[in-house]
């Protein structure tokens, strides 16, 4: 029998506790599996599909926007079957006109939102930048959850900040960014990812990009772990996303392999995993090219975003 979502847990007892030993040698394992030539061809298209490619400086402008909307269309010129990305993440002042670029491509726009990256402002002025995001033309909100709030113990804060934001985003899909660098242990990673999932979240993702540790394998196992218990308590699947320091297709291809023994082929899809990056992107595409040529190209033939 499925639990349904309106029945709110008791968040002090909801998460099991997790066994960080344990999550580490699994990991550890998921890093030694083998995969053959063509199967590395099918992860690397994969992979790149699943890429948010992202610009999140002070100094954005418009014609980064427009280059880097180019790029989520066209990942290389000269290269055929090459995917597009999934989405293009901006801050709220440039949705607009990513969605103007995106048109007819397919690539959703997301954007941050909820004063990312600290989450510090007042709950209106929360959910104004969101409903502000999706009237914008927003397909994906990218809020970040009140770490501070998180860390007193105060998990109903948490659980009704997440369910605000989600019915204001409306149609927009909503990731939740749970800052896993500041939540300092794995068992409150996998609190954080239950209450987020209960609360209505369409994704969680791991990070801003803007702390460091950003993504780590063991974080995102127990993530992953959240979304597969949650999954057989309601049947709802929720996406994940990690996002910030996975830079090269190995490493890239390990999270894949994970994903899969962890939670199954269904999540092996952009509409369920992606990868929060930009420079990933470049580094698949080398080595795309080095499976279909036996030889790397320069970095020269690559945009630097």
């Amino acid at each position: 029998m499925t639990q349904t979502l309106n029945e709110i847990p008791d968040f002090k007892t909801l998460s099991p506790r997790v066994d960080q030993v344990g999550v580490e040698e699994r990991v550890a394992r998921f890093n030694t599996r083998s995969i053959k030539k063509d199967s590395k061809m099918y992860a690397l298209k994969l992979a790149l599909s699943m890429v948010d490619l992202t610009t999140l400086e002070g100094m954005d402008s418009p014609g980064k926007v427009r280059q880097l909307c180019y790029k989520a269309m066209h990942p290389h010129e000269k290269l055929e079957d090459i995917p597009k990305v999934a989405a293009v993440c901006v801050y709220p002042s440039f949705v607009r006109l990513a969605k103007e670029t995106l048109s007819g491509s397919g690539i959703n726009v997301a954007s941050v939102a909820t004063a990312f990256p600290s989450g510090w402002a007042p709950m209106k002025a929360k959910l104004d930048e969101v409903r502000y995001c999706v009237d914008e033309g927003a397909d994906e909100i990218d809020m970040v959850i009140s770490r501070g709030e998180f860390l007193k113990g105060n998990y109903g804060y948490i659980y009704d900040e997440v369910a605000a934001v989600k019915e204001a985003c409306g149609s927009a899909h909503l990731k939740v960014i749970l800052e896993t660098g500041e939540l300092q242990t794995l068992d409150n990673v996998r609190r954080a990812s239950d209450i987020s999932m209960y609360a209505g979240a369409d994704f969680i993702k791991t990070s801003t990009g803007k702390i460091s540790p950003a993504a780590t394998q063991p974080v995102t196992l127990v993530m992953l772990e959240a979304i597969r218990d949650f999954y057989y308590k309601t049947g709802k699947k929720i996406g994940m996303k990690p996002a910030g320091g996975i830079r090269d297709a190995k490493l890239a291809i390990r999270y894949l392999v994970m994903v899969k023994e962890t939670l199954g082929i269904d999540w092996l899809d952009p509409d369920l995993f992606r990868f929060g990056a930009s420079s990933l992107a470049n580094d698949l595409l080398m080595q795309i090219v080095k499976q279909q040529t036996g030889a790397y190209q320069s970095l020269d033939y690559f945009s630097k975003d």
